[in-house]
């Protein structure tokens, strides 16, 4: 028998890697296929459904071409996605009925506040979650509000609807598996997160049957398995789905509660192992579960930034200010600080501590001296000081002291970024030798799921930092440029109408 590999589906915001991992957990492929976001008006962000199908098959394929495995070397399959995206389709084509709004989407921010006036400590209560419209449920209730006949279909049991797992395991399937995990179920606005269920009150609060929505599994555990016809002739199991952000914090061997890691991509998300403790965060932090095992849930406590390295790729794709976002380093480097420019990329609002729905993206301190350096150089300080917010109020909610941070993404390859979060932290960063780890968690979780590790806690040893970045920024400096940014922050909220 030849060589054999773990598969794994990272779907993100801009596309689908997969990447196979030998037995010895060594990266043997990767495949990558983008996917456009569609921005059909200002605060909407959507994706085409099927794009999102094609992607995971092409990327797929491109991965099993690299290493020339065969379709019967896939052990099992493993699914991490980007969480509170949503779609609805009709189950007797297998057509979505719209496009999938992605979770950047604010055009239910108006709805979602009319809601919270009078729902949203019920739904705290029930969920661990605030009311916005960055969860599923408002996405879901727009959807059928907003095409013609959605209800009367969902009414005669004709729609189903998901998030992107769902999505693609329906795919991956050919229709015969409707299911989620429990970390995705938290993330919808409708799981009661004491219960481990969909919470009728919930559903009808928001207007949404029960039958629609997927069964609630475990993350890791047979849920289903591929269908050949639709999946490149691959019949394995898949035995895990996760979000993101928890499938990262495995990846990263952040499962001892007190740990907490970084994720730097399209925003930054930043995520506590809190064991099976659920933090009740006055600040606006998310209660959220991290993964489910047996019916036992491990949870977590989240905050992020909405756009970080999304500045970036506008500052490159839309204002030509940078070539290739790698040569960003280079340019913050060439200048002695930031010129006086402070860069708050609130396009699409922002998140913890301050939840604005209607705060702006601007870009303040600028003179005749300021270059495109030293704007290039204001849009990477900007994801340093938006992940000092949040860790600030993580370590004051939790009540737990951080001692070094795990991080991960693309953003972590930029030396001066990761060096100046060090700073702004004045904490050490460790970041990982496997660069995409993300996938490596879902991986991991899927060979746990069919019994090829006994406990969670194997993760652990497998874990090798390549890097660690130190502080080395006086204190005067430090409180300087942060109390500047708080300046900038409070001038960009609250000025949509």
């Amino acid at each position: 028998m030849g060589a054999r590999y773990y598969l794994a589906v990272d779907q993100d915001t801009t596309g689908t890697e997969v990447v196979l991992f030998d037995e010895k957990w060594n990266v043997a492929a990767r495949g990558n296929y983008d996917v456009p976001v569609l921005y059909p008006r200002i605060g909407w962000a959507e994706r085409d459904p099927e794009e999102v199908w094609r992607s995971v098959l092409l990327a797929a394929a491109q991965a099993l071409k690299v290493v020339g495995a065969d379709t019967g070397d896939i052990i099992s399959v493993g699914v991490n996605h980007e969480g509170e995206s949503v779609v609805i389709w009709d189950k007797n084509t297998g057509k979505p009925i719209y496009n999938a709004i992605v979770w950047q989407d604010r055009r239910t921010a108006r709805a979602a506040d009319k809601l919270a006036i009078n729902y949203d400590e019920l739904v705290r209560k029930k969920t661990g979650l605030m009311i916005d419209s960055y969860f599923c449920a408002t996405k879901y209730q727009w959807i059928l509000d907003h095409v013609e006949g959605a209800r009367e279909k969902m009414q005669n049991n004709e729609l189903l609807a998901g998030t992107m797992d769902t999505w693609i395991l329906w795919r991956m399937t050919h229709g015969q598996a409707h299911v989620t995990d429990a970390s995705t179920a938290s993330r919808t606005m409708l799981f009661n997160v004491g219960r481990g269920d969909w919470d009728d009150e919930l559903l009808e609060l928001f207007g949404i049957r029960r039958s629609m929505l997927p069964r609630i599994c475990d993350s890791a555990g047979v849920l289903c398995r591929t269908d050949p016809d639709s999946f490149l002739g691959i019949c394995a199991p898949v035995s895990a789905v996760l979000m993101d952000q928890q499938a990262a914090l495995a990846g990263l061997g952040c499962v001892e509660p007190g740990m907490v890691k970084i994720t730097y991509g399209t925003g930054s998300f930043m995520m506590m192992n809190t064991g099976p403790t659920i933090i009740e965060s006055p600040h606006g932090l998310l209660s959220t579960v991290a993964w489910q095992l047996e019916g036992e849930k491990t949870f977590a406590v989240d905050g992020g930034a909405y756009i970080t390295g999304g500045a970036v790729k506008w500052l490159k794709n839309t204002m030509g200010l940078c070539e290739s976002v790698d040569e960003t380093a280079r340019m913050a480097d060439s200048v002695p600080d930031n010129g006086g420019v402070y860069f708050v990329p609130a396009f699409s609002g922002l998140a913890v501590p301050h939840w604005d729905s209607y705060a702006s993206g601007m870009m303040i301190g600028l003179s005749a001296g300021v270059k495109k350096e030293h704007i290039v150089r204001a849009s990477l300080e900007a994801t340093a000081y938006q992940v000092l917010d949040v860790l600030e109020v993580m370590i004051r909610d939790a009540g737990v002291k951080v001692n070094t941070i795990r991080c991960n993404g693309h953003p972590t390859r930029n030396p001066f970024l990761m060096q100046f979060q060090a700073d702004i932290l004045n904490m050490p960063l460790d970041i990982p030798q496997i660069s995409c780890t993300t996938a490596f968690g879902a991986a991991f979780f899927s060979a746990l799921g069919i019994g090829h590790f006994s406990s969670i806690r194997d993760i652990s040893e497998m874990w090798r930092p390549a890097l660690r970045y130190e502080p080395n920024m006086s204190r005067d400096q430090r409180d300087y440029l942060v109390y500047n940014w708080h300046r900038a922050v409070e001038r960009a909220k609250y000025w949509v109408e």
